[in-house]
């Protein structure tokens, strides 16, 4: 097996990069020895995670909540809770089909020769998990690695160190600890990490954290999935109902508290429907958060930092002449140090203020007044390419023109976020929005070597091509060239 470049050792001072380098020695040690996992282990393990989620959904509920402050029961049962289990059955039932070997066809030139393609793991993967999704975004790509057999070394975030650590107890009750390991740190842990010889690295954060991973993961030319964001807009056709695409619109946005890499990042809609639009979200939110500082579905802010950002960018667009209108219901007096944040729409903004700048990771929504769709269209297409794409349109054949004349990672037509769930469908972002994607079967493939295999037969015309050459190759060639 061919050795990995050798890795200068880590400070020892430090004991979390003591514990990465020796978690990451013993998980590449285990590879040289046994390499990849066999299918029966791989189901074996899939399934023990499937259960100790199941078993300790309430737990999960109660330490990300604590992580977060408060944060919505039925969303973490929705996104981290139902997202995994869901993905592990579709892969469990999937996987034996997956890693068939696939036949391929072989020119007429070359036969009676045949050519196949397996599927091998690629080897000890890193997985560097956010905080915004601390169990699933951490999972997930657990999920996906061992399902094509590799042994993985995973870094959560530092955010959320209770749901680090019940993440590090589920490892270490499910998996052998050369399999899967879990490693904790803050940000010269995540360095060193990035810095590590795996033959993959899987990154989920923001585009500006994903800049300095892909750049440590060059120096050994490791292969990198980066899951980023971006500002995904949304793009609604003047002849859709406002009502409706509002309800869609809250659900994505709001969803833990718009602190979500696919969530609607800023509106684009018909100049004269702007007012109509700011009235359907006002009632968007009231019907389905009709109060804020005491409701248990309204999830709060990650951590000061966050909300203290989330505020200064809100007066950043009021102070460069925007009018913000706050989505409050009961028009509650909101405690800061609960860090629950109202929906603000803003008015009128303009491309000097931060929140038309940067990915808004909370609940903030700017409204862009245009002509038309293909003005909206040209706004978008002048901007980085983002994660998601939102477009409400009943009309498919507009909805097939547009799809084809932007850019995204993914689309969702008449609703937002929910493609993210679809696993025949991949996830990933595009240009500045990442690269790579993953989910069910793409998870597979992105921790998988696709090989390709040909196999000479025993009577086979190889000398006819072969030196020397003569009247025989000359004629061949003929042929073979036209």
């Amino acid at each position: 097996m061919t050795q990995p470049a050798k890795v200068e050792p880590l400070p020892t001072a430090d004991a979390d990069l003591q514990a990465l380098q020796a978690s990451y020695d013993r998980l590449r040690a285990a590879w040289n020895q046994q390499g990849g996992l066999p299918y029966k282990q791989r189901m074996e393990l899939l399934g023990k995670v499937l259960k100790w989620v199941r078993a300790h959904k309430q737990e999960l509920v109660t330490e990300i909540s604590a992580d977060y402050g408060h944060r919505s029961p039925h969303e973490t049962l929705m996104a981290e809770v139902f997202t995994v289990i869901d993905d592990i059955k579709h892969t469990r039932t999937h996987l034996a089909e997956w890693m068939e070997e696939q036949p391929r066809p072989v020119a007429a030139t070359f036969k009676p020769g045949t050519a196949k393609v397996i599927w091998q793991p690629l080897g000890v993967v890193g997985v560097i998990a956010p905080w915004n999704y601390p169990f699933q975004l951490a999972i997930l790509p657990i999920v996906a690695a061992v399902s094509a057999g590799c042994r993985v070394l995973v870094k959560p975030s530092e955010l959320t160190t209770r749901t680090a650590a019940l993440l590090d107890r589920l490892c270490q009750e499910v998996f052998p600890s050369d399999v899967v390991a879990v490693v904790q740190g803050g940000l010269e842990v995540g360095a060193a990490f990035s810095r590590l010889p795996f033959d993959h690295l899987f990154f989920t954060g923001s585009t500006a954290v994903g800049r300095h991973v892909m750049r440590a993961a060059a120096e050994n030319l490791t292969p990198v999935t980066l899951e980023l964001g971006g500002k995904s807009p949304v793009i609604i056709h003047p002849d859709f109902p406002l009502a409706r695409a509002a309800e869609r619109i809250v659900y994505g946005k709001l969803f833990n508290a718009g602190q979500t890499c696919i969530a609607p990042d800023y509106v684009l809609v018909r100049q004269d429907q702007v007012d109509a639009l700011v009235a359907a979200l006002q009632g968007a939110v009231a019907s389905s958060y009709p109060s804020i500082a005491e409701n248990p579905d309204y999830t709060s802010i990650i951590n000061d930092r966050h909300h203290a950002r989330l505020r200064a960018w809100i007066q950043d667009a009021r102070d460069k002449g925007a009018t913000v209108v706050e989505c409050n219901p009961k028009g509650e007096a909101l405690d800061p140090s609960r860090r629950k944040l109202a929906l603000h729409l803003v008015l009128g903004g303009t491309e000097e203020m931060t929140v038309l700048q940067e990915e808004i990771f909370g609940p903030i929504l700017p409204i862009v007044p245009v002509a038309d769709v293909d003005q909206a269209i040209a706004w978008v297409n002048a901007r980085p390419r983002p994660l998601a794409l939102y477009y409400f349109d009943w009309s498919q054949k507009r909805a097939d023109d547009l799809v084809q004349r932007t850019w995204a990672g993914g689309v969702t037509l008449n609703d937002t976020i929910l493609h993210f769930s679809q696993l025949e469908l991949p996830f990933g972002g595009v240009g500045p929005s990442g690269t790579g994607a993953y989910h069910g079967w793409y998870g597979f493939r992105t921790f998988s070597h696709e090989k390709g295999i040909f196999r000479q037969a025993r009577l086979n015309g190889g000398k006819l091509i072969a030196a020397p050459y003569g009247k025989v190759t000359d004629t061949l060639l003929k042929v073979m060239i036209g």
